[in-house]
């Protein structure tokens, strides 16, 4: 009997070391399937490539892999949220003109998406200051038929298209009307002999709804208090683009002391240059291109020949147009050409010189603008010739000078666009 218990027990032994020695096996020794095997290989050499897994092939981390997504994706729903939160003023901007483009892309320095400048609709965002600011544009963008993401708004008009911007401003009204708006500010392409009373009814201080007004050209409209004069800018509406600035850009002799590519108007002071030029010979010094018509939109080629005008030329001549302020300022400032500005009033309502004595280019001159300023065309010979004697050292410096005073001037810009918003916008305990 004794012997039979002993017998059982070994064989029990026997069973358990068996078992035991197969488990072990199953678990460490036995070979894995191909398909996960190959996964394995994969990770372990990094070539970031996601293994595909059979049905069969259980992950026992996928619960837990999951659950942490969720965390993750809650988590950052929270902190979107939060930002939102913190942001005391949100403010979605209506571009339907192209004064607009210049806003947003040059002195924001903001993205659009799509990149194709003719898209229907074209959207960007960022947060600035104490605001979270969004940007619309585009053929798309009707009144009533988007979205409107926010309770403060900004317009940007064309007010030599009157009957248009009114449609903007009466559908911005009836939502002021019914709430759906707190605030409203308008960026106005004004006229260019300064005659923008049509907008005054709509201006809070004449019983409208418009909070802020910020004008193009020497405005008497001007108080610095709710109406701001605003920059031209750079020709958008020909696709002028945003320049960065380069170190062959500053660095590099350039071919020519001076440029002018443009159309020249009957009995204009445009006249006046040309036959300067004539009489001088400067042709030899300078790139001169004139046409007799007006140009709405730049040829690929002409937009090409113009650019280069301006990164080849030490200075970019700026007779006057219909009015003293032109896009050719700006674009000269962009390539580091200095603008030769003709400092003469132009007929209209501009300026008010017995208040400003700087007009016109009241702001450009305000800000320090490191131009040359001339009243006749005449002097051109005389600047052309301090041109000739000065080092390329020296216009290294000036180049410099001016690019650092147009970075600046679009960062100031920037930042007085922004607090006039918030301090007209935001509550007075919270603007404070």
């Amino acid at each position: 009997m004794r012997l039979t218990r002993k017998r059982l027990c070994s064989a029990l032994l026997v069973a358990y070391l068996l078992f035991s020695f197969y488990a072990a096996y199953s678990v460490f020794l036995k070979p894995r399937r191909p398909t996960a095997f190959r996964a394995a290989q994969r990770e372990k050499h990094g070539r970031g490539e996601h293994a595909v897994l059979g049905a069969e092939e259980w992950n026992p981390w996928e619960v837990d892999e999951k659950n942490d997504l969720q965390q993750k994706s809650g988590n950052s729903f929270q902190l979107l949220k939060l930002q939102k939160e913190q942001t005391d003023l949100r403010v979605q901007i209506w571009g339907k003109a192209a004064i607009g483009l210049y806003l947003w892309q040059h002195i924001f320095e903001g993205l659009l998406e799509p990149a194709d400048v003719s898209a229907q609709w074209r959207e960007g965002s960022m947060k600035a200051g104490k605001s979270f600011f969004s940007f619309i544009t585009g053929p798309a963008v009707v009144p009533g038929y988007f979205s409107v993401e926010a309770d403060n708004v900004v317009l940007v008009l064309n007010g030599r298209k009157i009957s248009y911007a009114t449609q903007w401003l009466h559908y911005a009204q009836t939502l002021a009307q019914t709430q759906k708006l707190k605030h409203a500010a308008v960026v106005l392409l004004g006229s260019e002999q300064c005659r923008n009373e049509w907008i005054y009814p709509y201006l809070k201080n004449y019983g409208g709804f418009v909070d802020l007004l910020f004008v193009i050209y020497d405005s008497p409209l001007v108080n610095e208090e709710d109406i701001f004069q605003w920059p031209l800018g750079v020709a958008t509406y020909r696709n002028f683009p945003v320049v960065e600035p380069s170190w062959s850009m500053l660095h590099t002799p350039r071919l020519y002391h001076c440029n002018f590519l443009g159309t020249v108007y009957k009995n204009s002071t445009r006249e006046t240059l040309l036959e300067v030029v004539k009489q001088n010979r400067l042709h030899k010094l300078c790139w001169i291109s004139a046409r007799e018509e007006w140009w709405p939109q730049e040829t690929n080629e002409s937009l090409r020949n113009y650019q280069d005008a301006l990164l080849q030329s030490d200075l970019t001549l700026c007779p006057l147009g219909v009015n003293t302020e032109c896009y050719r300022i700006y674009e000269a400032c962009s390539f580091g050409s200095i603008p030769v500005v003709e400092d003469v009033m132009t007929p209209g309502d501009c300026g008010n010189s017995s208040v400003y004595h700087s007009a016109p280019l009241q702001l450009l001159k305000t800000m320090g603008a490191p131009f040359i300023f001339i009243k006749n065309w005449k002097e051109l010979p005389a600047v052309l010739e301090k041109e000739q004697i000065m080092s390329l050292q020296q216009k290294i410096q000036r180049r410099k000078k001016l690019m650092e005073w147009y970075r600046q001037f679009k960062s100031q810009m920037k930042q007085k666009f922004i607090s006039a918003l918030e301090n007209s916008f935001l509550p007075k305990n919270r603007g404070a």
